[in-house]
């Protein structure tokens, strides 16, 4: 297993600050000792149409000389154009598989196969049969995109922020459902923990289907703050996963320090691997 941070609590998404461009957040994770970098594809960090092929090229060449890869691609759904890819809105639909496929480009150019896919909202007054439906045609639309890219879409269940796709059968259900090959899922721990749940469980729910684990304790705080992750860990070899433990964590509160929590979250993580 290696071990990625997202470019999260770098950013300005989802609260304004901080913020720092991709290159010094490329440098402070690549000097910590993180593998890989999740990067969220919004500004200032990593917005697709910011980056034309003159400045992806400067990044890969970056990533190579600072010895970090980038693990995944994920989404900013939310916010002023939505892109919820379960909204009853046609236009909004369109917009979000628009910057769906601009991911996965950004992922191809990047050198990452991984994309991740927040499966959208049930608003008031549509059913969740609807919802679930034109969830299910963008997700397809998007895989059938980015499948000759070689790039994988990861169905991620997000109870704490959405009602659509809230546990891991629901993400298994919605990956056989899109019946493509480049279809498999993941888990967030956070959203595990926001249910209850057991995170052991969902790594051998999903078996040879999971391709990602966003890590966060409770609160979004670095893991082992207040859960222990151990069982996670003996799970997940368990079931053979070679992928990313990638922290998602500390984002929406101006106290927390990013290198801070990067580190103690590295220093935990490779203590119990």
């Amino acid at each position: 297993m290696k071990l990625a941070f997202n470019s999260w609590m770098y950013s300005s998404f989802p609260s304004w600050l901080p913020a720092y461009p991709i290159e010094e957040v490329i440098h402070r994770l690549a000097n910590i000792g993180y593998d890989g970098i999740e990067i969220g594809a919004a500004s200032p960090v990593a917005y697709p149409e910011d980056l034309d092929p003159k400045r992806r090229e400067e990044i890969k060449k970056l990533l190579i000389s600072k010895g970090i890869v980038v693990s995944s691609i994920l989404p900013a759904p939310g916010g002023g154009p939505g892109y919820n890819v379960a909204s009853p809105c046609l236009k909004e639909r369109e917009r979000s598989i628009k910057y769906y496929k601009d991911c996965i480009d950004l992922a191809h150019d990047l050198n990452t196969k991984v994309v991740l896919y927040v499966a959208g909202w049930q608003i008031f007054g549509v059913s969740y049969k609807e919802a679930w439906t034109w969830s299910k045609e963008c997700l397809f639309e998007c895989a059938k995109y980015a499948l000759p890219k070689g790039v994988l879409i990861a169905v991620e269940p997000t109870p704490a922020d959405s009602n659509l796709i809230e546990t891991a059968d629901d993400a298994l259900n919605l990956m056989e459902a899109a019946n493509m090959e480049n279809v498999k899922v993941m888990f967030d721990t956070f959203h595990v923990l926001y249910r209850n749940d057991i995170m052991s469980d969902y790594a051998k729910r999903m078996g040879n289907n999971l391709i990602n684990v966003h890590i966060s304790d409770l609160d979004r705080l670095p893991p082992g703050s207040k859960s222990d992750f151990r069982p996670l860990i003996e799970s997940l070899k368990e079931v053979g996963y070679q992928g990313y433990l990638t922290m998602e964590i500390g984002y929406g509160n101006r106290n927390n320090d990013p290198d801070v929590f990067a580190r103690k979250s590295l220093e935990y993580l490779k203590s119990i691997i």
